[in-house]
């Protein structure tokens, strides 16, 4: 079998077929990211590491080229796919809640702003990410990285091309 940096540089050249191979190589890889992911977001979504991992392939074959040069880059991409696939099945599973495309009249927002408050973060983190994209898109990597992917910060480190202790720091200046 082709090693992984080779599979990713045939992923754009041969397409589905490379990135099948890809995707079977780093199979067990995507569960444990998405698993991660699922385990420390509770009961956000009724999707499963399977799902997840499968919805996130699915995404990821009809994506066009990709900007991954090997196994790290391919992981952090694969983080900021599952953050996407889950912000969406969250904002569905809220439409379908609320009626979907029918018309209907909010009687008391009280009761439903107190209801599913792990679905709500997941949305509000999403969009305040898509605000921070407009300044800083290494932060926004940063965060879907160690949010949505669960990933350490030697993981985070290595992905990003820098270390550790420049990750804590760009955490802490955005504080200020």
């Amino acid at each position: 079998m082709k090693n992984i940096t080779e599979l990713l540089e045939n992923a754009d050249i041969d397409g589905p077929p490379s990135k099948s191979a890809l995707f079977t190589s780093l199979y067990q890889e995507l569960r444990q990211l998405a698993s991660s992911r699922l385990k420390r977001s509770g009961k956000v979504t009724m999707l499963d590491t399977t799902s997840l991992v499968h919805e996130s392939y699915l995404r990821f074959l009809k994506a066009g080229d990709l900007e991954a040069r090997d196994r790290a880059r391919f992981l952090a991409y694969s983080a900021r796919v599952m953050r996407s696939v889950i912000v969406d099945f969250v904002r569905e599973s809220r439409a379908a809640r609320r009626g979907g495309e029918a018309v209907h009249v909010t009687l008391n927002t009280d009761i439903s702003d107190s209801l599913s408050g792990g679905n709500l973060e997941v949305v509000r983190v999403d969009e305040a990410l898509d605000v921070l994209a407009k300044t800083d898109e290494r932060l926004v990597r940063l965060v879907e990285m160690k949010y949505f992917a669960g990933y350490t910060d030697r993981d985070i480190a290595e992905c990003l091309d820098t270390s550790e202790r420049s990750l804590r720091r760009d955490c802490c200046s955005t504080r200020r």
